[in-house]
């Protein structure tokens, strides 16, 4: 008998229909029944593994509840668990957006809570059950590093080790760990009811794939030279396609798009396909668009792709190649009242900081000659100077688009392991930062992060993007809130106001709020 292995997980949702995504344990028929009907879909087969997205179409009024059958075996709710139910996106648009990133997914014992702090994700799935459906949020948006593909956890590395000797040890090799991989991110009851009730969607950051994914050509390189590496790479893209990517498109997108239709249509097991995608998105970009964009009623929502669509030549380094820039200046014209932007990487850094990869890039160019060049790159991948700043043609041309386009700006991003908020002193573009959900820096590093970033850095960043030429930004901003160090989880309520969360007891509280004015 088919049993659910991940999911329900409620994923695209608008005004008149809703997208649940699972994974099962056999292949079968997933039906989805509300009180207005039953909608069905059969699994298709990748790598052994099962999986099915149903889509729930022309409705007219949010769903108190629903359940899940596979074969005609109901498997979902829980017991003991509240009813999941489909809110519809307003038609004027959401009222509150939540974010966040970087999670890891350990056990909420208490060794584990000393070293890695309390799941806020999970905490406020708890706090959700218990609140007015006025405070959920119409939207979860993931900003990066879901799962953490090159540090496991030690049951992630159990499985590791039961089932080979072979390199990479202590990290993720094939699909079928990618697998396993989500499978224990997602798969605890309060995530899992969370996941099912409130809609969500993702974008991967490096630790999706790897640590410094994309940093530089010189990365590519050297990665390239591994035995291990074009096989994990594949196997990411591939799992990040159907684990994430999948549930960020819009049923006629899906419709439209060859290698869902081969998947779901083709008959037998859809890895080779699958496989040969994500070779061809990791050699060539281009071939593939990631990033996506929402129709939120008042809002431009933008999810873009900051890691697999670099263009990384020397010397002319850009955080989207000239296709990704292009349909970003297209989608950014599309009339709305503000855009949101969803950028793993944060566009705005403290100002000192910004400067050093300013220079840091100048540097890997040859600004200051080879020995430089050599040190500068080693650099910029021991510290990740890979932000927008690092790219900087893409940050002014960003930059200048924004203040151009004349109207409200919210990038959202994570990363760097603290929260904030800044502001630009051109236009009205706003940088906030939610990071992590479950990945704190340890007290030396917060004060390491403090000194750096916004201590020494601000003394000698400007200087060194000044000695090495540099022209000076378009336009200057400064940090207004923050740095926040704690595991949080941030809502953006429309139209201007910002609240971080962390957990506490069997909940969430408010760690700090700001206004974008």
């Amino acid at each position: 008998m088919p049993a659910l292995v991940v999911g329900p997980m409620l994923r695209h949702v608008d005004s008149v229909s809703a997208s649940i995504w699972v994974e099962t344990s056999e292949p079968c028929t997933v039906t989805v029944e509300t009180a207005g009907g039953a909608y069905r879909s059969p699994t298709f087969t990748v790598h052994g593994h099962h999986y099915a997205i149903v889509d729930l179409v022309g409705l007219s009024q949010d769903i108190a509840s629903y359940s899940v059958s596979l074969d005609g075996d109901q498997v979902w709710p829980l017991a003991g668990r509240p009813a999941s139910r489909v809110r519809l996106l307003p038609a004027e648009g959401p009222r509150r957006l939540a974010f966040g990133s970087c999670r890891t997914s350990v056990p909420h014992d208490s060794a584990h809570v000393r070293t890695h702090g309390d799941d806020v994700l999970r905490a406020y799935g708890v706090s959700l059950m218990r609140a007015d459906e006025q405070e959920w949020p119409d939207l979860l948006l993931l900003l990066g590093d879901q799962v953490y593909a090159d540090s496991p956890s030690p049951q992630m590395l159990d499985y590791i080790h039961a089932r080979r000797t072979t390199e990479p040890q202590g990290e993720i090799a094939d699909f079928e760990e990618y697998a396993e991989l989500y499978r224990q991110a997602w798969t605890d009851p309060e995530i899992r009811w969370l996941l099912s009730t409130v809609p969500t969607a993702m974008i991967f950051d490096d630790h999706d794939l790897r640590d410094d994914w994309n940093t530089s050509q010189s990365w590519r390189e050297k990665m390239a030279l591994t035995s291990w590496w074009p096989r994990r790479v594949v196997a990411g893209l591939g799992a990040y396609f159907v684990y994430q990517h999948l549930g960020n498109l819009t049923p006629a997108e899906r419709a439209a798009d060859p290698l869902v239709r081969e998947l779901t249509e083709g008959g037998g097991d859809g890895g080779p396909a699958l496989d040969a995608f994500a070779a061809k998105a990791d050699a060539e970009p281009s071939s593939n668009r990631w990033s996506y964009t929402r129709d939120l009623g008042h809002t431009r929502l933008i999810m873009i792709d900051t890691r697999c669509a670099r263009q990384l030549t020397p010397g002319d380094r850009r955080m989207l190649d000239p296709d990704e820039w292009a349909w970003l200046q297209e989608q950014a014209a599309t009339p709305a009242e503000r855009l949101v932007i969803g950028s793993s990487i944060p566009f705005l850094l403290p100002e000192g900081v910004h400067g050093v990869q300013n220079w840091n890039e100048a540097l890997c160019d040859g600004k200051w000659g080879r020995t430089a060049q050599r040190l500068s790159e080693q650099l910029r991948q021991a510290v990740d100077l890979e932000h927008w700043a690092a790219f900087r043609r893409s940050f002014e041309d960003l930059g200048r688009m924004l203040v151009k386009l004349g109207k409200p700006a919210v990038i959202l991003s994570g990363d760097v392991h603290y929260s904030y908020l800044a502001k630009a002193s051109a236009g009205q573009i706003y940088q906030v930062v939610c990071s992590p959900i479950r990945n704190p820096l340890s007290r030396l590093l917060r004060w390491a992060n403090v000194l750096t970033q916004f201590g020494l850095a601000t003394l000698v960043g400007s200087l060194l993007a000044r000695l090495a030429g540099i022209p000076r930004p378009p336009f200057r901003w400064r940090v207004t809130k923050g740095p926040l160090f704690q595991n949080a989880l941030a809502t953006l309520t429309f139209p201007d106001t910002i609240t971080w969360y962390e957990s506490v007891g069997d909940g969430v509280r408010p760690i700090d709020s700001a206004r974008l004015a």
